[in-house]
């Protein structure tokens, strides 16, 4: 990676913690982002949205923000279109793509209308009857239930019968108003980072839970990573382009990660899209970028480097 002047980023504030059912990973990922630009030279401070007003990034004249904040209040797009009427510049997706990445059920639409591979599903709302066994019998009798706009397996849970159903969906109703009834894909458990718009190395996560869940996520030391993925080169390719079909038909941009399911027949299906993905330097899109022979410090700067194009549309736009 090329040296770059780090005094061109001018006072950066990287924005983790916050208020969300994932504060303690966004606490972990933002310390190691924030270590990482600190060893660089970049000028760049804690801000956690929890204790520190907005307003007080330009009364403190900050230039632009590196976003660590995962789940709602900093990856549903909120913050993103917050930053965007103050002129200040930001890493990732914009408030379109982020929303709509965060939302479960409405990304599953936007799959379905694109004719991208993605499970059947269904969708239960919070004081909306359902009929339990019926819903099963059309989703063939086994079903993930997620919270519309949780991330990090945060409310997540099977079901194989009625009870288990009502259950799940009634889990899923303490983080959102909206759950996702998903027909479950047995198969292995793939993800793609996409950096600067490209996809990188595949990683297979291997574990002995029933699926990638929050213990075997951030937990549990018997969790495998295998990247690049034991796959064929023809496969790895068909993965990648339609993670970066996604990627874009949801309109994420810059960096983030598409999660998707290989079924016994190595079909892929697209799970779900992280717009600000886990960033401890163990995290997914680091392992994938060590493939590639980027280092975490060049990852995190190469993502705070696309922020420099904001600035010349902010100029461009009479900021």
């Amino acid at each position: 990676m090329t040296a770059l002047d780090t005094s061109r980023f001018g006072k950066v504030a990287v924005m983790f913690g916050g208020t969300s059912a994932e504060r303690d990973v966004s606490l972990n990922s933002g310390k190691a982002v924030l270590d990482a630009l600190l060893d660089q030279g970049v000028d760049a401070y804690a801000f956690d949205p929890k204790f520190d007003y907005l307003d007080d990034l330009l009364k403190k004249d900050f230039d632009r923000v590196f976003i660590v904040l995962h789940g709602r209040g900093g990856e549903d797009g909120s913050l993103q279109g917050a930053l965007q009427l103050m002129g200040l510049p930001y890493t990732g997706s914009g408030p379109q793509g982020s929303a709509l990445a965060m939302d479960k059920v409405r990304s599953k639409f936007l799959f379905k209308g694109a004719e991208l591979p993605s499970a059947p599903f269904a969708v239960v709302k919070r004081g909306h009857d359902f009929d339990a066994e019926e819903l099963l019998a059309q989703l063939s009798g086994r079903v993930m239930v997620k919270p519309a706009n949780e991330g990090s397996s945060i409310g997540m849970s099977q079901a194989r019968s009625s009870d288990e159903l009502q259950k799940a969906v009634k889990l899923a109703f303490e983080y959102d108003a909206e759950a996702l009834v998903e027909q479950w894909v047995e198969g292995r458990e793939i993800t793609v980072s996409i950096v600067a718009g490209k996809a990188m190395p595949l990683i297979e996560m291997r574990t002995p839970n029933e699926f990638y869940d929050y213990e075997a996520k951030y937990k549990s030391s018997s969790t495998e990573y295998l990247c690049p993925a034991p796959l064929s080169e023809s496969l790895t390719k068909q993965i990648q382009a339609i993670a970066v079909q996604a990627f874009e038909l949801v309109g994420a941009k810059g960096w983030g990660r598409v999660d998707f399911l290989l079924d016994e027949n190595e079909s892929p299906f697209i799970l779900e899209i992280n717009t600000v993905p886990g960033m401890t330097t163990t995290s997914l899109v680091p392992k994938a970028a060590a493939q590639q022979g980027v280092s975490f410090k060049e990852l995190v700067l190469s993502i705070l480097s696309e922020t420099l194009e904001s600035d010349v549309d902010l100029n461009s736009a009479g900021k």
